[in-house]
């Protein structure tokens, strides 16, 4: 799961790149209690390239990155547990455009990949844009299901109220 607060749920920003993806991930790279740095490495490079996280540098503070590269950080960290469903809350709150787009285009990825995705957001036109089935909430029920191709915004609020 990635967090709508990554700074104080998803992150350890005192931690560098390298710690917070692998994190979640290091009873795979540990043998008899030590870390098997090469693979620890390589394991955060193929996550630095495949999702342009800049600086490429594994050991850069995550504290002073900006906000869309501290997302895809947090992205890395959820994937690095090899999900079979990704629950993503609010996955571009608090990032730049060009960010939001990187963002996008990697939740495209992940589910052209076969990645099942549960996408919450309360960005209508990031719904309407990712998700192939949409299920709209008012006051913790479900009040309608709509298919991407019969969802629009109209919709979409006429359910909500």
């Amino acid at each position: 799961m990635t967090s709508e607060d990554r700074k104080h749920k998803s992150l350890f920003l005192n931690f560098n790149i390298r710690e917070n993806m692998t994190i979640s991930y290091l009873r795979r790279m540990t043998k008899n209690g030590y870390i098997n740095s090469r693979k620890e490495k390589n394991f955060v490079l193929k996550f630095l390239d495949s999702l342009n996280i800049k600086p490429k540098d594994p050991e850069f503070p995550t504290f002073t990155m900006s906000g869309g590269n501290q997302q895809k950080v947090v992205i890395a960290k959820s994937l690095s547990t090899e999900p079979e469903i990704l629950i993503m809350d609010e996955p571009t709150r608090g990032i730049d455009v060009g960010a939001k787009e990187e963002v996008y285009n990697i939740i495209r990825t992940l589910a052209g990949a076969g990645k099942s995705i549960i996408l919450v957001s309360s960005e209508l036109p990031e719904i309407l844009s990712l998700c192939d089935r949409i299920i709209v909430m008012n006051k913790g029920s479900i009040v309608g299901e709509l298919s991407n191709e019969e969802a629009t915004e109209e919709r979409i609020m006429a359910l909500s109220v």
